[in-house]
């Protein structure tokens, strides 16, 4: 077990801000899972677990705590194909778009239009991740965990995670900070997606004429869409979608459509339309720019604090307010003593 001191959490996380953590440790094996909360029980300092970072944001004075960065590896089918459908698992330190590329590679749908979206499989349940009309709730069976609570690995089925949009059990209520997601177990189906498919994708697909609706090819066809509007975090600093959508009631949605405003799925209005019609398209707010391909985006051009992405969020939330009438919320978690003890006095 490699127990680090005193890391920067913005040399561990893509938007690359943050004071240092007091401990870091990689876990490679599930054994060292138990060892490293062992450490941090001995130390009686809290645990904070982190995959590829990307959906993370450091807090300027660190964390005074223990991060456990997921490094284990390894996927495969947990079941023979059967009527179709196959299970596939994954262990949590996998990079997410290598298990959707494995599973599309084999021909099964399921997860295709989920790929380069940046994270660990790990991270997948916590956030419920998805993209162009798929999210990990519709193929996930179950995760295996360590539970701090009984020291034991548990398997917890789908139906006790509560997913919703960017929504489970992991990051919010009472059970935060309780389990370390170690592996997960997904069905996937023999078949594919079907038009009309979501408004970027299907411009995509009509404008290339591809009518190859197969796992592998819509595959390639996110892969295309994603890599046009998103930079690649470990070239350019951010944590890609920074604001959730906007969920509205069936009178909100109503009400926004009137004026003419796009609703999507009965309820959804995209965060991106309402920041780049708010005209912040491409403006910068204390070292923070709004992206000029996908407005959904921040990128961290010159912001050295995490104070400085505060006020950035605050100029931007209040310009969409001021403009439309919703406030609209950050996605990305945070990382550090001041959003930890907030959370522990919360839950």
């Amino acid at each position: 077990m490699n127990i680090r001191e005193n890391i920067p959490i913005a040399d561990l996380t893509t938007m690359r801000l943050g004071g240092a953590a007091r401990y870091v440790i990689d876990i490679k094996t599930e054994d060292e899972v138990a060892e490293a909360y062992a450490f941090a029980a001995q130390k009686q300092l809290p645990v904070y677990v982190l995959g590829y970072g990307s959906n993370i944001i450091g807090r300027d004075k660190g964390f005074n705590g223990v991060v456990l960065v997921n490094q284990i590896k390894g996927m495969g089918a947990q079941t023979p194909e059967r009527t179709g459908n196959v299970e596939l698992f994954s262990y949590s330190g996998e990079i997410l778009d290598d298990f959707v590329t494995y599973g599309t590679k084999l021909g099964y749908s399921g997860m295709e239009a989920m790929s380069a979206i940046p994270g660990t499989v790990g991270a997948a349940p916590v956030q419920n991740v998805g993209a162009y009309g798929q999210d990990i709730a519709q193929s996930l069976v179950s995760v295996t965990a360590y539970d701090t609570k009984t020291a034991k690995f548990v398997e917890l089925p789908k139906d006790q995670l509560d997913l919703g949009y960017r929504h489970s059990i992991f990051n919010s209520g009472s059970e935060i900070g309780r389990y370390f997601i170690t592996k997960i177990t997904v069905k996937l189906h023999r078949g594919q997606l079907e038009p009309p498919f979501y408004t970027s994708l299907q411009a995509y697909v009509d404008e290339h004429k591809i009518t190859d609706y197969s796992p592998d090819s819509i595959r390639k066809c996110v892969r295309a869409v994603r890599e046009g509007k998103l930079p690649d975090p470990l070239s350019i600093a951010s944590s890609g979608s920074f604001f959730k959508n906007v969920y509205l009631n069936a009178e909100e949605a109503k009400a926004a459509e009137a004026k003419g405003i796009p609703v999507w799925d009965g309820g959804k209005i995209p965060s991106g339309w309402l920041i780049e019609n708010a005209g912040l398209k491409g403006k910068e707010f204390f070292g923070m720019r709004v992206s000029d391909k996908a407005a959904l985006v921040l990128i961290n051009e010159s912001a050295k604090t995490y104070a400085d992405l505060a006020k950035a969020r605050q100029a931007i939330i209040d310009a969409v307010y001021a403009k439309f009438g919703y406030r609209l919320e950050q996605e990305p978690m945070e990382l550090g003593d001041e959003s930890w003890k907030n959370w522990m006095v919360a839950n």
